[in-house]
């Protein structure tokens, strides 16, 4: 039975904060999918709609100790195989890849999901490890990541598999790791690059080399970039105003709700509306450290860095693609960008750090 003596240790700034980004959301993604041209609030709704679903989200989560799905990290595991594999099969195609599954109205995206049940599975596996010694200790635990790693590239989902990475990386840092076998983890990568390159697909190529020289294909894979960066530098320091950016009124920027919903920020809001945005985003990231510095575990804090590590990934990623910093991969911007799969899935994942701020320690009777 749940105890309300836990709620002392519920963090509300974080919770405020997160809400105070997701009303942001609806205002901007209210201007991006251009609801007064076209009369149309479908996309505010269903954005509105995940938000709620994911509020009953966090309350659920935290009614159990987090503890409790380290019993069930096999069935976890296997479950988030299952969908990755669903999908592949019965799939719903769109802009490319195979990534969602259709439930009559609605539209899901395992592969949002899976980045939360892979941080559950990996923090499980090294909260029982001790120091990494060896890089043969490490073999286990990356045929565990490749499985779902490789599932969705076949989607393909580029953005995800790199997400899936960022974690790995995170938690085998945190859980503890000698410096030679870190060099070695490292060395590996590096090595495999060229391998990977060969293995993507020739659009996901293009949008790498697209991102070092726009200009090669300003009409292809290099307009979505060239539109962002004019999107965000017009906006200059005030932005034009709501409704009132030309790029994205007049249809200049692609997937303005989407991916590039920061470059509407940038374009409407100007570095005035951007600035508070990364803000939040800041102060969101910094309770989120200080849950996972006072976990009362290590299972605890290694899915808080988990988590901390999909997010930080996530903001960077998509942050600097639209300002052409990093290439293009079509990850969404955590909060902020519409999509129901993507705002459930995340606040899902405050669910988590909100159970493991409430039980940081032990109640007092």
């Amino acid at each position: 039975m749940f105890d309300k003596k836990l709620l002392k240790n519920f963090d509300w700034g974080l919770l405020i904060v997160v809400l105070l980004i997701c009303v942001y959301s609806v205002i901007v993604v209210t201007s991006a999918s251009h609801t007064l041209q076209t009369g149309s609030y479908r996309k505010v709704i269903i954005q509105i709609a995940a938000i709620l679903v994911g509020l009953i989200s966090i309350a659920l989560i935290c009614l159990f100790d987090y503890n409790t799905l380290a019993k069930f990290s096999t069935f976890i595991y296997i479950l988030n195989l299952f969908g990755l594999v669903l999908v592949l099969a019965i799939g719903k195609e769109s802009k490319g890849a195979q990534s969602w599954i259709s439930l009559g109205p609605v539209n899901i995206q395992p592969s949002e999901f899976s980045k939360l049940a892979l941080v559950l599975t990996l923090a499980n596996m090294f909260s029982k490890m001790e120091e990494i010694k060896t890089f043969k200790e490490l073999l286990w635990p990356m045929a565990y990541l490749g499985i779902p790693f490789v599932a969705v590239m076949l989607q393909p989902d580029l953005g995800t598999g790199l997400v899936f990475i960022a974690i790995f990386l995170a938690i085998v840092y945190i859980s503890g790791i000698r410096t030679k076998v870190l060099a070695q983890l490292f060395a590996l990568g590096i090595a495999l690059l060229p391998i990977g390159y060969k293995l993507l697909k020739p659009y996901q190529r293009n949008r790498l080399l697209s991102f070092l020289n726009p200009e090669l294909d300003p009409m292809g894979t290099g307009y979505h970039v060239i539109q962002s960066k004019i999107a965000i530098g017009s906006g200059m320091f005030w932005g034009k105003g709501l409704f009132d950016g030309s790029q994205t009124q007049l249809y200049y920027l692609p997937e303005a709700w989407t991916d590039f919903i920061f470059s509407v920020v940038g374009e409407e809001l100007g570095f005035i509306g951007a600035s508070i945005l990364i803000v939040l985003y800041a102060i969101m990231l910094y309770r989120a450290w200080k849950i996972a510095y006072n976990a009362k575990d290590k299972y605890g804090m290694l899915v808080a860095v988990g988590i901390i590590a999909m997010f930080t990934f996530h903001i960077f990623e998509n942050i600097g693609m639209t300002i052409g910093i990093m290439p293009i991969t079509g990850i969404p911007l955590p909060f902020m960008s519409y999509g129901g799969s993507a705002m459930v899935a995340n606040m899902m994942a405050i669910g988590l750090l909100e159970n493991i701020s409430m039980r940081r320690q032990k109640i007092n009777f």
